[in-house]
């Protein structure tokens, strides 16, 4: 069984994609909140995986601690690589790069200095080809909501689009996929 769990909030000011923010309290309080759900319902769960970046660490941590596992890091299940914009102040971004979200976007037009929505779920369906020819156990991947939406689509035979998300995951939500 893999269960998908997006990570917890962080700066609700700043561009997400690849920001080196980490949780805000609130979403600390998720996570924590999340793992006790996750012990209870699924207690065999015997690897965690996260992406790198600080704020789904943090959040895997959290539940790795609950379950008393360590957590691997794989850096292919990072979000949107959004270039220039990562981490920058929302209100910054829209002065430098009006209208510029990932929404917006062409299907392979890039970020400045990142990556399009082809590349994108591109990286994410070649990860998860990956990840899931190599799971052996209950596993939970923490991640994000863009991954787990292209994981989503991906199993579910929807086509991705960067226009709307399809598959919507809340803070520190949680779904199983296999």
């Amino acid at each position: 069984m893999i269960i998908l769990m997006r990570h917890g909030e962080d700066d609700p000011d700043r561009l997400g994609g690849w920001s080196r923010a980490g949780l805000t309290d609130r979403g600390k309080e998720q996570a924590r909140a999340s793992a006790e759900a996750l012990v209870r319902a699924y207690p065999g769960i015997r690897r965690i995986v996260s992406s790198d970046l600080p704020r789904a660490r943090e959040t895997a941590e959290i539940v790795a601690e609950r379950f008393g596992l360590p957590v691997e890091l794989d850096p292919a299940f990072r979000e949107t690589n959004n270039g220039a914009l990562a981490g920058m102040l929302k209100s910054e971004a829209q002065e430098k790069y009006p209208g510029l979200r990932f929404a917006a976007l062409g299907f392979d037009e890039c970020y400045p200095g990142g990556e399009s929505p082809r590349q994108f779920a591109e990286r994410i369906r070649a990860a998860w080809t990956r990840f899931k020819a190599d799971v052996t156990e209950d596993t939970l991947l923490v991640t994000h909501a863009g991954v787990i939406s292209v994981i989503r689509c991906t199993e579910d035979g929807v086509a991705f689009t960067n226009k709307a998300m399809a598959y919507y995951t809340e803070q520190a939500g949680f779904r199983v996929i296999e």
